[in-house]
């Protein structure tokens, strides 16, 4: 019998902080959401409550169909022109800025109204695109099929099947040879 901790492939790691503190978060943004809309509601009346969240829904989709087709129309011209396509302009930001607006609530509206601010985008953008590369160097070092080996070997099973292609350019009537069976 042995004392001390357990070195088998099933013991389960810690997650992470953002999977622990994630739910929390959502749920006190959820709470704070409705606490708002209660003390807007008995400040100025249901009505006001009832309109406001109507025009952020409606501003929100109004950003995104804008967004969508500036997208849109900066893929087709880097197409034509031959390049590659930008790497977003900011697109995707007014895009969340406007599902941030379409989200019922107050402290959505204003965090999406701050994402439609050229500024603010441009600050964002690079944060998302420093803690992309960070993440993506710290998983692993190369490229990014790299994170993705990472990803697969840290199954908590550990289970690999190893396989080959078998490329069949013959025949159909051509006789073949039995393949061997899968192992564990």
């Amino acid at each position: 019998m042995t004392t001390g901790t357990p070195t088998s492939p099933y013991t389960r790691r810690r997650p992470s902080r953002l999977r622990r503190y994630l739910p929390l978060g959502l749920a006190a943004w959820l709470v704070l959401e409705i606490w708002l809309l209660t003390l807007v509601a008995g400040a100025a009346g249901g009505l006001t409550v009832f309109l406001l969240l109507v025009a952020g829904c409606v501003a929100g989709s109004v950003v995104i169909k804008r967004a969508g087709r500036r997208a849109f129309r900066n893929l087709n011209e880097a197409l034509r022109e031959g390049g590659s396509p930008a790497r977003g302009g900011g697109n995707g930001l007014m895009m969340l800025g406007g599902l941030l607006l379409m989200i019922p609530g107050l402290l959505s509206d204003a965090a999406g109204l701050l994402l439609l601010l050229p500024p603010v985008q441009k600050t964002v953008g690079r944060l998302a695109e420093n803690a992309l590369e960070r993440g993506l160097r710290k998983a692993a070092p190369g490229s990014l099929g790299g994170a993705f080996q990472q990803v697969r070997m840290d199954r908590p099973d550990g289970r690999v099947v190893q396989g080959e292609v078998i490329r069949n350019d013959a025949p159909h009537d051509a006789p073949q040879e039995p393949r061997p069976p899968l192992t564990r």
